[in-house]
């Protein structure tokens, strides 16, 4: 039997994190709602992450929520780090990279959510982030990419 905290099947995203001029995109899936009013949301980044990094500067990021029909992109967005690749100019390549709230986004995601750090903690290989969410846009209606996904193609282990 799995374990309690990989029994359940969650979303998975994408962060985009910048500073300046200087943009990354990585996956998250430890996200999740922590006050409807004000609306807030946890974000959990790994540590050493150019994303973490960037998002530390910044003090917003944009949570991207990914389609099913995404599940090509996470081997790049998750497994290549963004001091070695330039994830943002391999994607311009491909037609995938918009830009919204001056952030660059992938075009096909499902929603995009723009988040304000009001604390940040330790939670040991990850920090975690409180957000507030500064606005939101539902892009397109499909199904979303999830944790269950992933595993079923082993591109996570369960």
């Amino acid at each position: 039997m799995k374990r309690p905290w990989n029994r359940t099947d969650l979303p998975v995203y994408s962060i985009s994190s910048k500073n300046k001029n200087e943009f990354n995109l990585n996956i998250c899936t430890y996200v999740s709602g922590a006050s409807m009013s004000p609306k807030r949301m946890t974000v959990a980044i790994y540590k050493g992450t150019k994303t973490l990094e960037l998002a530390q500067k910044e003090k917003s990021i944009v949570l991207q929520l990914l389609s099913s029909k995404q599940i090509n992109l996470v081997k790049t967005l998750g497994f290549k780090t963004g001091y070695e690749y330039d994830k943002i100019s391999l994607l311009e390549k491909k037609g995938a990279i918009g830009e919204w709230m001056n952030f660059k986004i992938l075009k096909d995601a499902l929603a995009f959510i723009h988040l304000h750090q009001i604390e940040e903690m330790d939670a040991g290989d990850h920090v975690l982030f409180l957000c507030d969410v500064v606005g939101f846009y539902n892009n397109l209606d499909a199904k979303e990419l999830t944790l269950n996904q992933l595993r079923t193609k082993k591109i996570i282990r369960g």
